[in-house]
């Protein structure tokens, strides 16, 4: 009996243009007694007001597992060594083409010099976005999660290798075609999956999860019923069970509506 379903926005959830199936929130409302859980890279405001109408029947692993929210309250949370964040930023701006974004519990932060090219992106995942003359200053003000760096033209995997150098204690996860993320080594979509479970005591067995790309790798280690997108990251096709039809064609639909 499946108890909990997880699933990825981006590349998941969501067909290309970034619309969601017609009738996941029906299904949602219909499936009470199942945990559902939107987990991504987003910051939580902006899940928030995606799932305003349904928010209070969801779980929200924003910020690929930094913070956990129900019900508006954070119930998981693993904040970044605020020394952490002064070696990254250093290490960050050596890449001309990089743009950090400091996500916090409160808001999300960039350089105000920053393109307006590169805003749009960004505003695209981050409701609650500040722009400031001094990021370093803003993360001492709030508890930061994770360092999330938007690459120009779609270069994240080009330098993913060289951001093995950020701190020990840090990991840094290739979270799409123009973003890599860093947070806590042991902060994970996965990581976050199993404090849910834990809290409303649902076995792996029990456990559904969809997604589509490297930082969703632990999240379908971690449920034995793990999908992955057709158009999936052929890494995360390998660590899950099943593979159901791509984003643009309700692939997360085609299974949930079985249910």
């Amino acid at each position: 009996m499946v108890k909990l379903v997880a699933t990825d926005m981006d590349g998941t959830l969501l067909d290309s243009s970034k619309n969601m199936p017609k009738d996941f929130k029906k299904w949602v409302l219909s499936h009470s007694d199942i945990k559902t859980v939107i987990a991504s890279g987003r910051q939580y405001y902006t899940l928030e007001k995606d799932f305003m109408d349904i928010k209070d029947n969801l779980i929200f692993i924003a910020e690929n597992g930094g913070l956990v929210f129900e019900k508006g309250k954070i119930i998981y949370k693993n904040e970044i060594p605020k020394d952490d964040i002064a070696r990254c930023v250093k290490f960050i701006e050596q890449f001309p083409t990089a743009h950090m974004i400091i996500c916090g519990a409160k808001s999300a932060y960039m350089h105000d010099s920053t393109s307006a090219d590169v805003i749009k992106n960004a505003t695209m995942y981050y409701e609650k976005l500040e722009y400031v003359s001094d990021l370093l200053k803003a993360a001492q003000e709030d508890d930061i999660v994770k360092i999330a760096v938007f690459f120009e033209n779609k270069e994240a995997e080009k330098f993913y290798e060289k951001f093995k150098a950020v701190p020990k204690s840090l990991n840094a996860v290739l979270s799409g075609i123009s973003w890599i993320d860093i947070a806590c080594k042991n902060v994970n979509k996965g990581v976050a999956i199993k404090a849910i479970q834990d809290t409303f005591s649902i076995t792996k067995e029990e456990s559904m999860a969809f997604g589509d790309y490297l930082n969703d790798y632990e999240m379908l280690a971690s449920c034995a019923q793990s999908y992955a997108m057709l158009n999936a990251h052929d890494k995360v096709k390998e660590v899950a069970n099943y593979i159901t039809k791509s984003n643009d064609e309700d692939g997360v639909m085609c299974v949930l509506r079985q249910l």
